[in-house]
């Protein structure tokens, strides 16, 4: 199983959730079942590591996001992953443009699986550090909810 994560440019949002999940899955006993990665729609930060405020935010929680680079979302994703999550609901449309017809990933939303269709995890950017913390908050409840999620498709 693949599951990508998908934000605007790959140094907030989605290399939180790809920390936060990948914990997730060490602590649930998938680690080795599931393979994670990140990016972001647009190229403007590629090759950049991840916001130093995200990174502190995580850090804080005990996960290391140091090492994620950031990269830009292709075509390819749609055939190498299972699931491929975004952030927000512009994320979802430019996601949806790129996927090929014959795409059989699952795209969507990543807050579906917090139980909370349709929500969005705010872009924390250009806020102040609670908006990291609170952007931790909901990708922790959504990464266990995914972690349910995965489990029952075993």
């Amino acid at each position: 199983m693949k599951v990508l994560f998908v934000c605007l440019g790959n140094i907030c949002r989605s290399p939180t959730a790809e920390g936060v999940f990948r914990r997730a899955l060490e602590q649930a006993g998938l680690a080795d079942d599931v393979e994670i990665d990140s990016c972001g729609v647009g190229s403007w930060h590629v090759g950049k590591a991840p916001d130093a405020r995200a990174q502190q935010a995580a850090l804080s929680r005990g996960i290391d996001l140091s090492s994620l680079r950031a990269r830009q979302l292709t075509e390819q994703d749609f055939a190498e992953f299972d699931y491929v999550l975004g952030m927000d609901q512009d994320n979802l449309r430019a996601m949806r443009e790129l996927k090929p017809d014959n795409s059989q990933a699952h795209v969507g939303l990543f807050l579906d699986f917090a139980g909370t269709p349709g929500a969005e995890v705010p872009d924390p950017y250009y806020g102040g550090d609670e908006g990291f913390e609170n952007v931790l908050t909901m990708i922790e409840a959504a990464s266990a909810g995914l972690i349910q999620h995965l489990k029952c498709e075993r």
